[in-house]
């Protein structure tokens, strides 16, 4: 389900932090951030795990452990989120203190009373939809972002 609104939102955003993102390159995750590259978007990893490594890069980019980390080197337009539902109300937290102007929650991650907060705290939703099928969506209508 492709919005006007989820159009404007793709158009205005220039960099999203992807909460979760895998260094696999099988992972859904991965695969959607690198879309999401070759689309024009710089995407910024946040994965406590792989931060802590030795190799602390996703995609050539560097990863963060988490959103603050993230927002002191560059704004963060998205956060985009990888993760178990549970698992989204300190991201939300996150989201809203670093000035996010959006939380995406990837297609079957839902979590009411986060986007609630989020969404009063001025942030835009997107709940259980998958950024790069909505991408997609548009450049098959060929209507250009």
């Amino acid at each position: 389900m492709t919005t006007p609104a989820i159009r404007s939102l793709l158009q205005t955003t220039r960099t999203i932090a992807i909460v979760g993102l895998s260094p696999k390159f099988e992972r859904d995750s991965n695969e959607v951030a690198r879309y999401l590259q070759a689309a024009g978007y710089r995407v910024v990893p946040v994965n406590p795990v792989v931060a802590a490594s030795g190799e602390p890069t996703i995609l050539g980019e560097r990863c963060y452990a988490n959103l603050h980390d993230a927002a002191q080197a560059c704004a963060i337009d998205m956060v985009d989120v990888f993760r178990n539902s549970d698992a989204v109300p300190p991201v939300a937290d996150e989201a809203i203190a670093i000035g996010a102007q959006t939380l995406w929650l990837q297609l079957g991650v839902v979590h009411e009373a986060a986007a609630a907060k989020a969404r009063a705290a001025g942030l835009l939703v997107v709940q259980d939809l998958c950024i790069k099928l909505e991408h997609m969506a548009w450049r098959r209508q060929g209507t250009a972002l």
